[in-house]
């Protein structure tokens, strides 16, 4: 039987939910399917969305298309609108077994329910994203923090968390079928467990899967916001080289106004103490982070607060946004930079991002290293720095070598 084709567009977990689809379309004798599983996270994120809806319908005359995803929870009745679309299909109703099913039987135009009324999460299991490097296990959904900028807790709900024995007999799981590395995804990781008994935090969940998986080789988490790191997190960062080091934090901004207008809950200080603590606990841990350009009321001297966060954080891996206003949120309505100043600022941040991502690869000259090999010649240290490595490995593996220089952003290296 086929499988749907399914067009992922935004985040991570947006790609660990279409492999899940593409089961449970496929279950549900929809494998000749064509799916848009759309991100709302911008204004331009959702043109996407439009314009990769028209292609597909142009290529696939005679398909089923169905739309889903942020875009398609925040927007239903512009998509169901579209002459291109048969269904539109909410963001919990997405990963049911039995709206799949509704939908193989006829079903309706417009299958999206009130994701705010969500109160759980389902842990569909996926073997990998098409490929057998690493896999990904989503633990968390949703958000309860409402930052200025961001739509996604209306596309997402609110938090919500997956129990961790679930998680744990996952990650065995999938070590069972061969993965070397496993990567926690959600919404707002930091918030797992609020929502469950004796309120856990994200630490003892990552505690409790290198506890209960004592053959998993490598765990990574992804981006986490750094005001709601737990001591245990820390700790365990510093202490359990299974536990890759390098995260991926949502800062946003280096002023303290823009971060108070964006309703951050951190400043400036609270994450170059967080940096310099995790550093402290880890110094091999390499940092990246979100950042927006542009944001509403923005100056040149706030602007130059970001620039200067990059460098007292020890920031190596850059998200760059240049900011989209997006319609339903408190920041579209704020006074905006012009839109000049804002490509500006996006660009001189994406420079300075890749100066630090030269500067760390310089520093990694000579260092023996672990890679978790994508392709046969290609794999990522611990820190997540791609890294070319002449040979035939076998993606999923993992190969010790040693550092030898870099080129064209990439690290070299020779088997050890």
């Amino acid at each position: 039987m086929t499988r749907p084709l399914v067009a992922t567009l935004g985040c991570r977990l947006n790609a660990y939910e279409s492999e899940a689809m593409k089961g449970l379309a496929e279950a549900a004798g929809l494998g000749d399917a064509v799916v848009v599983n759309s991100c709302a996270v911008t204004a331009e994120a959702v043109r996407q969305a439009r314009q990769q809806i028209r292609r597909l319908r142009r290529d696939n005359p005679g398909a089923k298309l169905i739309v889903t995803g942020c875009a398609a929870q925040t927007e239903p009745a512009a998509f169901a609108a579209m002459p291109e679309v048969d269904v539109v299909l909410g963001n919990a109703e997405k990963l049911r077994p039995d709206a799949w099913a509704a939908l193989a039987g006829g079903g309706a135009r417009l299958a999206v329910g009130d994701i705010m009324a969500e109160t759980r999460t389902p842990a569909p299991l996926i073997d990998g994203l098409g490929t057998r490097a690493r896999a990904y296990v989503q633990v968390q959904n949703g958000c309860d923090h409402r930052c200025t900028f961001c739509i996604i807790p209306y596309g997402r709900g609110n938090s919500r968390s997956v129990p961790v024995a679930t998680v744990v007999e996952q990650v065995a799981r999938l070590v069972g079928k061969g993965f070397n590395e496993v990567v926690l995804t959600g919404v707002d990781l930091t918030s797992w467990g609020a929502d469950l008994d004796g309120t856990p935090r994200l630490g003892d969940l990552v505690a409790a899967i290198l506890r209960g998986v004592p053959d998993l080789p490598r765990l990574r988490i992804s981006s986490i916001d750094s005001v709601e790191a737990d001591p245990l997190l820390i700790e365990t960062i510093g202490g359990e080289p299974r536990l890759m080091p390098h995260l991926h934090l949502s800062l946003q901004a280096g002023d303290d106004l823009i971060l108070k207008r964006m309703k951050r809950r951190h400043l400036r200080d609270d994450a170059i103490a967080f940096c310099e603590t995790v550093r402290a606990a880890r110094p091999d841990v390499v940092l990246g982070a979100d950042l927006i350009a542009g944001f509403p009321t923005e100056t040149e001297a706030m602007f130059e607060n970001s620039l200067r966060l990059v460098g007292e954080c020890g920031l190596t891996w850059l998200h760059v946004f240049p900011f989209s206003p997006r319609q339903g949120t408190p920041a579209a309505r704020m006074p905006p930079v012009a839109a000049d100043a804002v490509r500006r600022r996006a660009a001189r941040l994406r420079d300075l991002g890749s100066a630090q991502v030269a500067a760390h690869l310089a520093a990694m000259q000579g260092r023996p290293v672990e890679l978790l090999m994508e392709r046969p010649d290609l794999g990522r240290t611990q820190g997540f720095a791609q890294t070319r490595l002449p040979g035939d490995f076998t993606p999923g593996t993992i190969v010790r070598a040693r550092i030898t220089g870099q080129a064209e952003g990439l690290l070299l290296a020779e088997a050890a």
